[in-house]
């Protein structure tokens, strides 16, 4: 069967990730793959000019093809849970669900939380591609039974562990269906803030006004979805704290706390009064300011605890303690 080939031709202003193109660029894109394997060299030519044109910024992140770059296998602490994951919103939604669940008395909940350097390409490493062969975080194992298994996204695992542990879920079905419809509204909404408004605004390598301004517009939009929401309702559910809450809360609670992407100014995120009388009620649940710092490695080191295999670690293993505990060491 003759295979054809679909050719794209982007011009420079089109590759606005990448900032440094200024000519014409023409790939060729296999839209079917033979067995000759043409398309991984095709793809991968594709790749190093993205790789070229970006400064190497991406390399580790953005990949056309799929499936493990080396071999690593996932290390297995001794909980119920193991947890692969990073402390950006994403992974900030589970950590914070594992912890409040804790908090709520589930002992079954305990996990181990290891960290997993996106920016070093260890999602693409064969033991986590196992996991989650989509390579992104967070990544779980569930070995609370005889069988183990896995859930990756992180919309899938809020769901499974509520349901799971019977918690964090409305059992009323029109309740129920709220929760499900404003968890499915961050899955579906949150690209717009951090694909779009975020990759253009905070890391591309050159400022382009429309990108920017056509996704801060949607940003506020949503922003204005949760005000509205918020306006007649303490929780986006009504009384009651939630997993939609959670998933939320990790995305637009920190951008309305203006830890996203230093745009709160810029979205003028204070006008959002609903907005942020919701994200100050939740930022003070201690469950919740115990899952932001799990897995972090940016910010204050009062801030980060880079792996959690215990609630101890909390009080003992904190990066700030870490730290100095080896600028003791090294004085003596």
């Amino acid at each position: 069967m003759k295979r054809r080939a679909l050719h794209l031709s982007l011009l420079a202003g089109l590759l606005a990730l990448s900032g440094f193109v200024s000519a014409q660029t023409k790939w060729d894109l296999p839209a079917a793959y033979p067995a000759t394997n043409f398309h991984t060299v095709n793809l991968q030519a594709f790749a190093d000019d993205i790789d070229k044109a970006s400064g190497g910024k991406f390399a580790n992140i953005n990949r056309p093809i799929a499936g493990a770059t080396h071999e690593k296998d996932l290390p297995v602490g001794k909980h119920p849970f193991q947890l692969y994951s990073l402390a950006t919103p994403n992974g900030v939604k589970v950590t914070v669900m594992l912890e409040e669940l804790l908090a709520a008395g589930h002992t079954g909940a305990e996990y181990d939380a290891w960290l997993i350097r996106i920016n070093e390409g260890e999602q693409f490493g064969s033991g986590f591609v196992a996991v989650n062969p989509n390579s992104k975080i967070p990544a779980l194992m569930d070995r609370s039974g005889p069988v183990p298994f896995r859930v990756f996204e992180s919309g899938a695992i809020l769901l499974h562990l509520a349901n799971k542990f019977n918690a964090f879920m409305p059992s009323d079905p029109i309740a129920k269906a709220e929760c499900l419809s404003w968890l499915f509204w961050q899955m579906g909404s949150a690209p717009y803030l951090g694909g779009g408004f975020g990759h253009f605004y905070a890391y591309a390598p050159t400022k382009q006004e429309y990108p920017i301004n056509r996704f801060a517009m949607e940003v506020k939009r949503q922003l204005d979805v949760l005000d509205r929401q918020l306006a007649e309702n303490r929780y986006l559910v009504g009384d009651d704290y939630t997993i939609a809450d959670m998933a939320v809360w990790a995305w637009y609670g920190a951008l309305a706390m203006g830890l996203q992407y230093e745009a709160g100014e810029f979205l003028q995120v204070q006008e959002y009064k609903n907005v942020q009388r919701w994200t100050k009620e939740i930022a003070q649940r201690p469950a919740v300011q115990r899952g932001r710092m799990v897995n972090r490695v940016m910010g204050k080191p009062e801030s980060q605890l880079h792996e959690r295999h215990d609630a101890s670690d909390f009080q003992t293993k904190v990066q700030s303690m870490v730290n100095s505990t080896v600028q003791s060491g090294a004085k003596a």
